[in-house]
């Protein structure tokens, strides 16, 4: 459980690789901008762990030491919605992250759950269901206590993930922890945020839906974005008037309704974005 809201970058922000930093100086140089949430980024990863443990362990010391909140996001070659093939070898790449996850400490790992394909929407639901029950089982087999696995709301419509199928996900699914990506939210619903009773209308279904204590402590994304017909085109950064949403309405709702959410950037400036959601929440705080 959160205590309070914090913010953090996608990945390694850009100028931290420019100054050769390791992966163990992230949560140093993090905390020296004020921010205290770092989501690793495994999106390449395959049916493996494609770190060492000695790594991931020495990453959570320096998380633990910096008060960062480690979380993970997972292979993006994951379909749990695909033939049993495809489904099996989904399965293995949500746990290699699990178990990485474990090694550091992190507290969920997001995954996309995958495309309808040529199955309905139940039938997708449904198969992504058993597939995430199976691997919840094979974590418990494996002594992985203490990690999520997080399903996200996804931005194009032929994906699986509208709010409501990530909220059945979260309901028949234990061990998860419901992932709300705004920014994917607002393009597959062709700019469903314009208002602040729009960000609060979902904050009042997942509490509904999933309980107090799970809207509290959300794991969200957010930034800008830019989208078609179909859904997610491309990301963009909150100084860009043109695009929607709008974190500041989004930071309104967190004061009202006291939340205390990890909010992860995937601006096209990581870090920066991250810094600016911050300091738009901390003067929303100061109002309430």
């Amino acid at each position: 459980m959160n205590r309070r809201p914090r913010f953090g970058p996608a990945g390694v922000p850009p100028l931290f690789r420019f100054m050769k930093a390791t992966l163990t100086d992230v949560p140093r140089l993090l905390r020296e901008e004020g921010l205290d949430a770092f989501e690793y980024e495994a999106v390449r990863w395959g049916k493996k762990p494609q770190m060492r443990k000695e790594e991931a362990q020495r990453l959570r010391l320096e998380a633990v030491q910096n008060d960062v909140w480690l979380s993970l996001h997972g292979s993006y070659f994951i379909n749990f919605c695909g033939n049993e093939a495809i489904v099996e070898a989904s399965k293995q790449r949500l746990t290699a992250g699990a178990i990485a996850a474990e090694w550091m400490g992190a507290h969920v790992v997001v995954f996309h759950p995958g495309v309808y394909g040529k199955r309905s929407r139940m039938e997708a639901l449904k198969t992504c269901s058993k597939a995430l029950e199976e691997v919840v089982e094979h974590m418990q087999s494996l002594g992985i206590r203490n990690v999520r696995i997080g399903p996200e709301t996804m931005g194009r419509t032929y994906q699986l993930g509208s709010l409501d199928e990530t909220l059945n996900l979260c309901e028949a699914v234990e061990r998860t922890q419901l992932v709300v990506d705004w920014s994917h939210l607002h393009a597959r619903d062709k700019g469903r945020f314009r208002t602040v009773e729009d960000f609060c209308s979902v904050v009042k279904l997942i509490e509904k839906r999933l309980g107090t204590e799970a809207v509290k402590n959300l794991h969200c994304h957010f930034t800008k974005i830019e989208f078609t017909d179909k859904g997610e085109k491309r990301h963009h950064t909150l100084q860009e008037a043109r695009y929607g949403p709008d974190f500041q309405l989004l930071a309104k709702v967190i004061a009202e309704f006291k939340l205390k959410p990890v909010i992860i950037s995937e601006s096209p400036i990581l870090d920066l974005d991250a810094m600016k959601m911050r300091d738009i929440l901390q003067e929303e705080l100061e109002k309430s």
